[in-house]
This record gives C-alpha cells, sequence and structure tokens, in this order.
C-alpha cells in the first residue's frame, strides 16, 4: 500500500481557497424508475445527491476506526484519515471543520483501497506518479468551510483522505462531509432507472447492476472533460454540446472514446435509459469529422487521430443510437457526413484479397494493428451490415442498402478465406502468417455473424470451434487477450461472452462472468460497485503495464462503461429480450437458461414498456416463459430445447399450440405481436 509521499509546506503555492462554484442545471431526468421491485435493492446509486462517507479508516493499515458520522480529530503535520465513501462517487466535496491553530488541509483522493494516502491516484496522465492533494489554508483558530472548486472536481473515486500540514502543533476536528454528485448531471433521482434484471444468481445480479452504476458515472457535464496539466488535475475540459455526455471513464479519460460505446451503450440502454447523453457524444464526433470523412478517436478535449476501428465505432454508435430512440431527425442531419465516413473506410478495402487494409493504427490497446488486421474487418462487416439498415430506415431509395449488403457478403468471404486458420481452429490476427489468434477478432466474428452460429453450413461449426478456443486463454481471473499479453480487458471479454451466447453456449458465457466480473466485484481493493478498465493476469491492477507502458499504475480506472458488457448480455441473451426494430417496432424474445432457475428483464422506448422472463419448473423438465410488449409490435419467439424429457407441449396464452412442439435438441421459433403473453412448455 502506497502511504506517504513529500508533505508540501504552506506559503509554497499549492494551497487552494474554498470556493463554491457548481453550477446548477436543470434537472430533467425521470423521476421514478420504470419496474420497481425487489431487484432495486441492487443499485448501487445513492438516494440523493448529496452523499456522506460511511466509514473512517486508518491511513496506516487502512482498518476500520468507526462509522461515519463519528468524531474524527487529527493532530500534527502528516496525520491523517480516510474516509470511505462504500462505493464509487465523484463530485466536490465540503467539508465543515474546526481547528486550534494554523496549517492547511489537504484532500487526496483513490478508487482503490491499495492507493489511498497523502497522494492522489493518476487521472491526469500515463507519466505523471499520482495527481497530488488539493489544500485549504486556515489561518486563524475557529470554524471553517472549504468545498473544493470545480476544476478540481474528482470524477471518480471511494476513498478520500484527509490530512494536516502544519509547522505548529495545530489540531483539526472534522464535523461534517458532504459530497455534491457531479455525474449524471440531468437526473434529480439517480436511482430511477428504465431498465431492471433480475436472476436466481444474486452475483449476476450485482454485477449487472455494477455495470449500469458505471455507465452512470460516466454520464457527466459537458464542461468537465480532463485537460492534461503539469501537476495535478484540471476536470474543466469541454466535451460536447448540450448539458450531459457519456465518456469513457469516471476519474479518466473523461471524453468521448466511440468504441467504448459499442459496449457502453446498448448497455445503457437496457439499464439506466440515458440516450441523451449518447446523442451529445455521437453529435461531438461529427462535429469534429475530418475534411477526408474520417473521424477523431476520442472526442475533445483530447481530439486523438488515426484509429480506422474507432472511425467505424462512431458508425455503429449512430446504428445503436438510432435502433433504440428513431431519431430521425439525428439521423438527416448527419447523414451526409455518415456517407463520407463509410467512403473514406471502404476506400482501404483492396482487391484482389477484398480485405480492409488497416492504416490508421491507434486502437483499444492491442499491442499490434494494421495491414489485413482481422478484427478491424469483423468491424467493418458489422459497419456495413448496420450501415445498410441505417440507408433503409433514412429511406435511400439508390439501392444503397442493397450495395452495403452486397459489399458486407463479399468481405465476409474474404474474412473467411484469407483469415480463417483451419488448423487451429479460429482467426488470425491477419491475412498474413501469423500465431496470434485475438480474443477480439474471434469474438466479434460470432458476435457480429460474421460466421454464422445458427446455419447448419460450415460456418456454424466454425463458430462453436471459436467459441471453444477462446477458453484456451482463460485463467481463475479472466481471459488473457493474447493481442495485448498478460492483460484481462473486460472490454474484449464484454464481446466474447456475446459470442459465446450467440453461440449457444450460455454456461461458458456465465462462467466467464463470474470469473472475471465476479473477481472484480469481490475483491477487496476494488470499489465494490463498478467495473474496472482492466487488470493483469497476476491479479494486479497494472493493466498494460506488462507491456512497457511507464504511466502510474493507479492510473487505471476502475469505473469505465467499456467494461458493462455482462449488463446487456444478461438482458439481451439470458433474460432473452432486445429490440431489433428502432424503438422496438419489432423485437425478440430467445431466452438462455444456463445453469440458472429464473431470470426477468424490461426495458423502455418510447413506444413504452418492454418486459419478459422465464422460470424453469419440474426439476429442469417444463419452463414456462411471459412478456409484456406495447402493442403494435412483432416478436420473434424462440423457446429452447427441453432441458430433459423426450417433447414437450407448448400452451400459449392458454391455449394448445398445435402440431407444434419442442424437445431436447430443437426448441420452437415463431411470431407474436404486443400484448401481455405466457407460454408454457410441458415435457412428456
Amino acid at each position: 500500500m502506497r502511504l506517504i509521499r513529500p508533505l508540501v509546506l504552506l506559503g509554497f503555492g499549492l494551497v487552494v481557497q474554498a470556493q463554491k462554484c457548481w453550477e446548477k442545471l436543470t434537472c430533467t431526468g425521470p423521476l421514478e424508475s420504470a419496474f420497481p421491485g425487489d431487484w432495486e435493492s441492487n443499485i448501487y446509486a445513492p438516494a440523493s445527491r448529496h452523499v456522506s462517507p460511511t466509514s473512517v479508516l486508518a491511513l496506516a493499515d487502512a482498518s476500520l476506526i468507526s462509522a461515519w458520522p463519528g468524531p474524527a480529530h487529527i493532530t500534527g503535520n502528516g496525520s491523517a484519515l480516510v474516509f470511505d465513501f462504500g462505493k464509487e462517487v465523484g463530485g466536490l466535496a465540503t467539508i465543515s471543520y474546526t481547528t486550534q491553530g494554523s496549517g492547511a488541509l489537504g484532500l487526496a483522493f483513490t478508487e482503490g483501497k491499495n492507493w489511498i494516502g497523502l497522494w492522489s491516484d493518476s487521472s491526469n496522465g500515463r507519466f505523471q506518479a499520482g495527481d497530488g492533494a488539493i489544500y485549504a489554508n486556515f489561518t486563524t483558530s475557529g470554524n471553517h468551510t472549504y468545498t473544493m472548486d470545480k476544476v478540481h472536481l474528482r470524477g471518480g473515486f471511494r476513498y478520500m483522505t484527509l490530512f494536516l500540514i502544519t509547522n505548529e502543533t495545530t489540531s483539526i476536528d472534522i464535523h461534517d462531509i458532504s459530497l455534491e454528485i457531479g455525474f449524471q448531471p440531468t437526473w434529480s433521482n439517480l436511482r430511477a432507472y428504465a431498465g431492471y434484471f433480475d436472476c436466481s444468481d444474486d452475483d449476476l445480479n450485482k454485477i449487472w447492476y455494477s455495470g449500469a452504476y458505471t455507465l452512470q458515472t460516466n454520464a457527466v457535464p459537458v464542461d468537465t472533460g480532463r485537460n492534461f496539466v503539469a501537476s495535478g488535475w484540471n476536470n474543466s475540459g469541454l466535451l460536447s454540446n448540450g448539458s450531459t455526455v457519456i465518456v469513457d471513464g469516471a476519474k479518466r479519460d473523461r471524453a468521448v472514446w466511440p468504441g467504448d460505446m459499442g459496449i457502453a451503450v446498448p448497455a445503457t440502454f437496457v439499464s439506466i435509459g440515458d440516450l441523451d447523453s449518447v446523442a451529445n457524444a455521437l453529435q461531438t464526433m461529427y462535429d469534429h469529422q475530418n475534411a477526408d470523412g474520417s473521424f477523431p478517436e476520442a472526442g475533445p478535449p483530447l481530439l486523438q487521430q488515426n484509429s480506422d476501428t474507432y472511425h467505424m465505432w462512431s458508425m455503429i454508435g449512430t446504428y445503436n443510437y438510432l435502433l433504440y430512440t428513431n431519431d430521425t431527425a439525428f439521423l438527416n442531419k448527419n447523414w451526409g457526413r455518415y456517407l463520407q465516413a463509410m467512403h473514406f473506410i471502404y476506400n482501404k478495402v483492396l482487391q484482389p484479397s477484398g480485405l480492409l487494409n488497416v492504416t490508421g493504427t491507434r486502437d483499444w490497446a492491442r499491442w499490434q494493428q494494421g495491414f489485413n488486421n482481422s478484427e478491424a474487418n469483423m468491424i467493418l462487416y458489422h459497419a456495413l451490415v448496420t450501415g445498410a439498415d441505417l440507408a433503409t430506415w433514412q429511406g435511400d431509395t439508390t439501392g444503397l442498402a442493397d450495395t452495403y449488403r452486397s459489399r458486407a457478403a463479399n468481405l465476409s468471404t474474404a474474412i473467411n478465406q484469407h483469415c480463417w486458420d483451419g488448423s487451429f481452429g479460429a482467426f488470425k490476427d491477419n491475412a498474413t502468417d501469423t500465431s496470434l489468434h485475438p480474443q477480439d477478432a474471434n469474438s466479434m466474428a460470432v458476435y457480429f455473424g460474421v460466421v454464422p452460429a445458427s446455419s447448419p453450413s460450415w460456418s456454424s461449426s466454425r463458430a462453436q470451434s471459436i467459441s471453444e478456443r477462446l477458453t484456451d486463454n482463460w485463467t481463475p481471473i479472466g481471459a488473457e487477450t493474447p493481442e495485448l499479453p498478460n492483460n484481462i480487458s473486460p472490454f474484449i471479454s464484454s464481446f466474447e461472452i456475446q459470442a459465446h451466447l450467440v453461440a449457444g453456449q450460455s454456461k461458458r458465457a456465465l462462467d466467464l462472468i463470474r470469473r472475471s466480473w465476479g473477481w472484480y466485484l469481490h475483491h477487496p481493493n476494488g470499489t465494490g460497485s463498478t467495473v474496472i478498465e482492466g487488470y493483469l493476469t497476476n491479479g494486479s491492477f497494472s493493466y498494460r503495464n506488462s507491456r512497457g507502458y511507464s504511466y502510474d499504475e493507479s492510473y487505471v480506472s476502475h469505473s469505465h462503461g467499456w467494461s458493462a458488457g455482462p449488463t446487456s448480455a444478461l438482458t439481451n441473451f439470458i433474460a432473452g429480450l432486445s429490440v431489433t426494430g428502432p424503438l422496438g417496432s419489432t423485437w425478440s424474445l430467445k431466452p438462455q437458461f444456463a445453469d440458472l432457475k429464473y431470470a426477468q428483464a424490461g426495458f423502455v422506448t418510447s413506444l413504452g414498456r418492454f418486459s419478459a422472463g422465464w422460470n424453469v419448473t419440474n426439476n429442469g423438465r417444463d419452463y414456462s416463459l411471459w412478456c409484456k410488449i406495447p402493442d403494435g409490435t412483432l416478436g420473434n419467439v424462440t423457446l429452447p430445447p427441453l432441458l430433459s424429457g423426450k417433447t414437450g407441449k407448448v400452451i400459449i396464452d392458454g391455449k394448445s399450440f398445435k402440431n407444434r412442439s419442442v424437445d431436447k435438441r430443437d426448441g420452437l421459433t415463431f411470431e407474436i405481436g404486443g400484448g401481455n403473453h405466457s407460454i408454457v412448455v410441458v415435457s412428456k
């Protein structure tokens, strides 16, 4: 545990005076949850926008001293107490205290328990050893109140260390600590979720809600982005227009990253439902599109460039946003720029291979990128397929949708021809000879349908082979990613769990969720409430440091939306409920039971509330499903095969489904309209 940094002496010019400058925003968010129920006990979001610590810890060994509120007294230079908020929080703290003597009250922050000390963990930059602290001077004895200035808003932390700097025999009595929450700025009720999930495994429930809470901490005021400074930290950068925007992490980088949104946005839709933040994030990417049609890798104030993959994630993000909102005004406004973006990236497809030639080599953190990289080609396939849907929704009459679908089909053929390693049973990292079979490309191949999982052709066996070979990378605490050795990336593992689910390997998917996300959920040095950016296979939080990076190990983000994959996966695949057309005009109910006894989930679109659930009964021989769907919609229901028994009779809304049944090998798929439905499958 890191404890002591060199103390900052008074008069050294680093003292920040108290300043109350947190602008109030008009709260226009939901006032109550869409699906009240017992599952709301799993919500980590606080009931108020003003929170206080839950306990006081000793600095030396992080042992519990007392609950808070309670007496808190520090005496002498360097003396300190650690205040634990019990979960990830972020915002501006106000401290009321009484002093005897003169000196300064220091404040330091950290997400992980192993980094508590007189020096904040690192958020400013990779090459800075921690962020230091902020200080409140006092020159006389008496009562004082200090409020953090907005520039030093701390976006994400669980632990706040208060310490004393003095040249005298000085003491401080802490009377009150209040933190004004800085995230989800337009919501007055932080627990007013638009979605829910509940199942028979309590850890999976907590993991679902930890992803949801992470996404809340990543929805921030648009003027609180990270600025790089020589020392300390400065969160006053302009991120986008509007009042709220989704960024990649609570503590850092606090910028729009479209690749992260590939996981974060579907999870946002099924949980908190905050799509205003998504719209503002996407719009800032369009507003900063380059003259050649390319998008930046990240939004302002970073505005990093040169990433073909993140360029395509902005395009895919456009599809996801339209799917969930049917915001045709947004699409109309940006359609011309979208077409420019597609032209830019598809011009890099070269003949005779028919594969994308990657020249923008920045990516999520993988060690290699470029040439005919298979991950980038999988993403392009998905961009073309979703682009075809966007063209249809846009009302294009020029045949653009057919063109995009034809290009996607040709690309799939090229990928399977040039990148498949038949001797290994998975895709190579590139069309050239290589021994690297990456987690990202292989997960995306199944998840995006480059190798369809439900076809009886060769592609089905390839999907099953990929699902099996991905487990070669598993460790007891998660899946090591071969393209970033010694590291575990919950971002890429979010794609892997969905690949297993697409392949029908639900037990395998839940196993990985429990290994990785379950490991962090119960880690004594974690936040106990959010999902981490990444970690090493040895169990340390030194994500990426094994590959020669020289940044402070405390730089890792413990509240990173790109790791929230289980939140959408559990809703879309385990409960089985997903939208397939704008706003849920068409939808799918295709549950997977795995080793669970029951599951249910719900979410909201402007059409109304969507919810569904299932129960396995009679020792696994029978099961029942139910759904409540807005009228005027059309659903595709797939009943799973029986867990035991020979055949199962199907009863829909109290009536027998004549001449249709399920057995241990085959399920049953049929269409059904919106409304309240019950389906019972009874084994014979």
